[in-house]
């Protein structure tokens, strides 16, 4: 009886902790940007999420119509506080206080909101120094509504925040970007957060082709390209995602996981934008975010695929053609989210 006892509060304390886990979404997102002229209604681009089994969405802006469109549908957001309201957040905590009602408890619960991305891209900039103070009264006004546990508050980066990349266990934050990364880590940290990484090996092989081989850019070589100590890399996208584990570590934010907020390949406008490559790199990136990195194996690896259509309302050709869908809601090409 006794030993029936101890095991029913074993099994009881299991219970709670596997409850008390937080829920894993699906790892991969896709970006639904909005800057084209002929795109669906929000409420079409929510029918084509579920019908392509894609669980989560970023957005840029709190855009009421799509906040609309999203209640009740059970797709994960990252939703964003876009740039030129930064200074604003930063400066005035009422001002964050009625963003977070207006946008967010306003929808909640229907909407299921995940993180807010305080900012976009901002770091290196003039506008940096905002980032901090913004996402510091953003998570208090999330706490004023006790939405804290269920809502993370970062801020989107990209990999200009590295001083250096290569080898990936030597990655650290640059020199001009440190006075605003080390006490956004330790935000993320004390708040159990990500840290929002954009993340384009595109980019990285159009400027270096000499070094760097398509295959190992699209996923597709099949041996190890860079040793690195214990750590062998097959794909240049765990190449960099790790060393912005690395520079992380460097700083006290060992801690802190890494969403990957948005990742692609276009599809046409410049070198190797193929439809094949882009269907390519896209598919590998839902196939292989499950397996982690070298650096974090087995650590599934949450990411936002960009983007969800061509916009045609984009500054040039290249960044026109990056999405899975014409604004007709065709397919560029067939990619498998399930």
């Amino acid at each position: 009886m006794a030993n029936h006892s101890i095991c029913s509060v074993i099994a009881t304390a299991l219970l709670i902790s596997v409850l008390a886990l937080p829920t894993r979404v699906q790892a991969i997102g896709v970006c639904y940007g909005r800057l084209g002229d002929n795109l669906p209604q929000p409420s079409e681009v929510v029918d084509l999420y579920k019908s392509n089994n894609i669980g989560s969405m970023r957005i840029y802006d709190p855009n009421p119509d799509v906040l609309e469109a999203l209640r009740g549908s059970n797709i994960q957001l990252l939703v964003g506080v876009p740039n030129d309201q930064l200074q604003s957040l930063a400066s005035d905590s009422s001002a964050a206080n009625a963003w977070v009602q207006s946008n967010v408890v306003a929808y909640w619960p229907s909407v299921s909101f995940r993180y807010i991305a305080v900012g976009n891209e901002v770091i290196p900039g003039d506008d940096a120094p905002y980032v901090l103070p913004a996402m510091q009264n953003v998570q208090n006004a999330l706490a004023s509504a006790n939405l804290q546990g269920q809502i993370k508050v970062s801020t989107s980066v990209s990999t200009r925040v590295l001083g250096v990349s290569y080898p990936p266990s030597e990655g650290s934050f640059s020199s001009d970007t440190q006075a605003d990364m080390n006490p956004i880590v330790q935000f993320l940290v004390n708040n159990g957060a990500p840290l929002l990484l954009n993340v384009y090996p595109y980019f990285s092989y159009k400027y270096n082709q000499a070094q760097i081989s398509l295959s190992y850019a699209l996923f597709t070589s099949p041996d190890v390209v860079v040793n690195d100590g214990p750590y062998g890399y097959q794909n240049l996208f765990d190449a960099i995602v790790d060393a912005a584990y690395a520079s992380l570590e460097k700083v006290g934010g060992s801690s802190v996981e890494i969403v990957v907020s948005e990742s692609g390949w276009p599809s046409a406008g410049d070198v190797e934008t193929t439809i094949d490559n882009a269907g390519t790199y896209n598919q590998n990136l839902i196939n292989h975010v499950g397996q982690g990195t070298p650096r974090r194996p087995g650590s599934a690896i949450e990411a936002y695929i960009f983007a969800m259509f061509n916009e045609n309302q984009k500054d040039s050709e290249l960044e026109r053609n990056f999405g899975l869908f014409y604004p007709n809601k065709q397919p560029v090409y067939r990619i498998n989210f399930s």
